[in-house]
């Protein structure tokens, strides 16, 4: 198996990241004002944007290759990205991923703060999507 890297992106290497959601035509989009994680193989093959947002995070634009998902690559990638993260880190995702964040160690429908909630409740007019949280590591 090919090794795989995982590792945030420069500022000046945010075209990169536009670069892969296109090449997959995927709608996500990466968000200067974030840190941007990939995971690298000789292209890219995943990438996150963790967004600070009052109080946290936002984590946001997970995508996979399709040719390599079922590998660990997204699991590895969130632990990289949020290692080092001392703040809670929300995210939006369809009901069907809750399994797959739960065992990664975020929690189902957390308190929200006020402008995520009022996001959330935008995104859910639209399709169906839950809230997750993963806490701060203590100690």
């Amino acid at each position: 198996m090919t090794d795989t890297r995982y590792s945030q992106l420069d500022d000046l290497s945010w075209p990169l990241m536009n670069k892969f959601y296109r090449q997959h035509q995927s709608s996500m989009k990466a968000v200067r004002e974030a840190q941007l994680w990939v995971a690298r193989r000789e292209e890219i093959v995943a990438a996150l944007c963790l967004r600070p947002v009052f109080g946290g995070y936002w984590l946001t634009g997970l995508f996979v290759d399709p040719a390599c998902r079922e590998q660990g690559i997204a699991a590895q990638l969130i632990a990289a990205a949020v290692k080092d993260v001392e703040a809670p880190v929300w995210l939006f995702c369809h009901p069907d991923l809750r399994g797959f964040y739960e065992r990664r160690g975020f929690t189902f429908d957390p308190a929200l703060p006020q402008a995520m909630a009022e996001r959330l409740s935008r995104y859910a007019r639209s399709k169906p999507m839950i809230a997750m949280e993963l806490a701060p590591r203590t100690g």
